[in-house]
């Protein structure tokens, strides 16, 4: 929660700390196995796809295959991070009851409310500064620098309070008052102007009523109806209610893909055309990880003195970087996801906790969707609020050992010359 606030943890001071707390915490896990005993490993097939990809990255930098060695080791550094936390988060929440994952919802919930209301007062009050005393040349939203990337946020924080919001018993009198908090946050992300942010939402949302209409039953289309017509309503009409004439008016310009006040439609494409003259030079693994900014100029087809850092376009770029090698473990990834995010879905949603986890895949299917139009996964606040999606929607609640031999995770008894062995 505190790398948002941090400008989206883009300063090096930023990604840095966070690097560094990623460290601590996963020293903390240790030491706290130590005291117990006992190692209680949670594994994911997602593991192997993941490190053999930061393996490739490793041996661009080392083997002298990168054309920016600088940016391929912050980028490593920033990968490695984002895996501390995957893991971390993952076996964290193995370890952890039902009523830790509620918590997590609950102040998920409690999160994104603030941090859309204050993106709101900003956007009214703040002309364009971040904290009301930062200037910034781009367009600003809350604590980011691109209101792109705070869509990117928003759509990871706002399925998980919904969910949690559904996990709540039907007599629950908070329920009104938790829809209302999260409408807040729908609303900032309508102000904020991101197209991709909004298409993204309208996904999740879609995923989501496909979900409850198929799996959750009765109940589920009554919630469904519910919390869908509260939440819509609220927010339109909160939105409608502090947006300027001109603002409102502006809507339906959200489909014009030629007028923007950043990198147009027409501009990622020519970047994209860009990028693809470049993978033929380097097929297998790529220019290496960090290096689209250096070698994007060679290959660059518009003049501009804008800088091209990124492709706006994450699984281009991660092409272009990493080659075919790295394609495929992309999209190996990303098949092991979905088919472990979205499991069993009928017999997980009887508990409580399960919605957090259903929230948490829809919350990773929205970015994975604004990555095809933005690269949220390069900024490292929303990377690893990803990560940590990501393993809370493909973790198993309890770690159990399965049938025929084979371990989904394993308890490790560590021994010592002073102390008995404790199961």
């Amino acid at each position: 929660m505190a790398a948002p606030l941090a400008f989206g943890a883009v300063e090096t001071w930023a990604w840095a700390s966070l690097t560094l707390l990623a460290l601590a915490i996963l020293l903390l896990w240790a030491i706290g196995a130590v005291q117990r005993r006992l190692l209680s490993l949670s594994w994911s097939p997602l593991y192997l796809p993941v490190l053999v990809f930061l393996g490739l990255g490793v041996i661009q930098y080392f083997a002298h295959c990168t054309l920016d060695p600088i940016g391929t080791r912050e980028s490593l550094i920033k990968l490695l991070t984002d895996i501390i936390f995957f893991f971390l988060a993952g076996q964290l929440w193995t370890l952890g009851s039902d009523r830790t994952l509620l918590r997590f919802g609950r102040t998920v919930v409690v999160f994104a409310f603030w941090l859309g209301l204050f993106a709101i007062l900003q956007f009214f009050t703040g002309a364009n500064r971040i904290y009301w005393i930062i200037d910034s040349p781009g367009y600003t939203f809350g604590p980011y620098v691109n209101h792109n990337h705070y869509a990117g946020l928003m759509e990871m924080l706002i399925p998980i309070a919904i969910t949690y919001i559904l996990s709540r018993p039907e007599n629950d009198p908070r329920r009104i008052l938790l829809s209302f908090a999260a409408s807040i946050p729908i609303v900032s992300l309508l102000l904020s102007g991101s197209r991709g942010g909004l298409i993204a939402l309208l996904i999740e949302i879609s995923i989501l009523t496909i979900i409850l209409l198929k799996y959750a039953g009765r109940q589920g289309r009554r919630n469904l109806t519910r919390i869908a017509s509260l939440g819509v309503t609220a927010a339109a009409l909160f939105f409608f209610w502090v947006a300027p004439f001109d603002i409102s008016k502006c809507l339906p310009s959200l489909a014009d893909f030629v007028q923007a006040t950043e990198a147009t439609f027409g501009d990622r494409i020519n970047i994209a055309r860009d990028c693809i003259r470049i993978f033929p030079d380097a097929p297998w693994t790529g220019i290496g990880l960090g290096s689209l900014e250096t070698v994007y100029p060679q290959y660059q087809s518009s003049p501009s003195d804008l800088v091209t850092d990124h492709a706006h376009n994450d699984y281009l770029e991660a092409l272009v970087e990493t080659g075919l090698v790295g394609g495929l473990l992309i999209l190996t990834a990303l098949i092991t996801f979905f088919r472990l995010a979205f499991r069993n879905l009928r017999q997980q949603l009887k508990g409580e906790a399960a919605w957090i986890r259903l929230g948490a895949g829809l919350s990773c299917c929205g970015l994975l969707v604004h990555s095809f139009v933005d690269f949220n996964l390069h900024i490292p606040a929303n990377a690893v609020w990803f990560a940590v999606c990501g393993a809370i929607s493909t973790h198993a609640s309890r770690p159990v050992v399965s049938q025929g031999g084979v371990t989904s995770s394993a308890n490790i008894p560590i021994r010592s010359s002073y102390a008995p062995r404790i199961h």
